[in-house]
């Protein structure tokens, strides 16, 4: 299979977080078409998980839909940074705790359709809080760090209590991971 070629890139926006770009494509058969795309540098995700099957997530505004949403700790990778290193971060920021065993479960293009994030998602486990406490950024500062059984989360995504795309796949991926002991390490 062909790639489409691109024709011509226009970078619209630079932004913090994200850039949008449009790109003219051709595909093979010579049909030419016009493509947006946010760029996005990805990022990490976290499944902190206690000893006793417990995890947190964390509560925190999303503007986007004007609510509060319960999520995995996660957070935007740096420009060439480690995924792993950037777990690493964004659980001692946003929760306060840190780990010494982290697994990687699988990485996941979020929307491949218009947007090049891919997400990194780890299982941390033997947690416990970090000496720095949390380090919330500016617009964290609502942030809340909740603590729920494992099986409970998982209720909670099956009555639509937990709706974020990335805190299913992590949930579920980690409940199996710990279901079936086999490691991808």
């Amino acid at each position: 299979m062909r790639t489409p070629k691109v024709l011509k890139t226009n970078v619209l926006y630079r932004g913090r977080i994200f850039n949008l770009v449009v790109e003219d494509v051709e595909f093979p058969t010579g049909v030419t078409s016009i493509r947006e795309i946010v760029q996005h540098n990805g990022g990490a995700v976290i499944v902190p998980l206690f000893a006793n099957g417990d995890v947190l997530l964390v509560r925190q505004y999303r503007s986007p839909h004007k609510q509060f949403v319960l999520e995995l700790p996660a957070g935007k990778l740096e420009i060439n940074e480690n995924p792993l290193e950037c777990a690493r971060r964004e659980l001692r920021e946003e929760t306060g705790y840190e780990a010494d065993n982290f697994e990687h479960l699988t990485s996941i293009m979020t929307t491949p359709g218009f947007c090049s994030e891919v997400l990194h998602i780890f299982l941390a486990r033997d947690i416990r809080p970090s000496r720095s406490g949390q380090l919330l950024e500016e617009e964290e500062h609502s942030l809340t760090v909740e603590q729920y059984p494992l099986q409970e989360a998982l209720s909670m995504v099956e009555r639509g209590d937990i709706v974020d795309g990335k805190t299913i796949c992590g949930l579920f991926l980690a409940e199996r991971r710990l279901r079936t002991g086999l490691s991808q390490q």
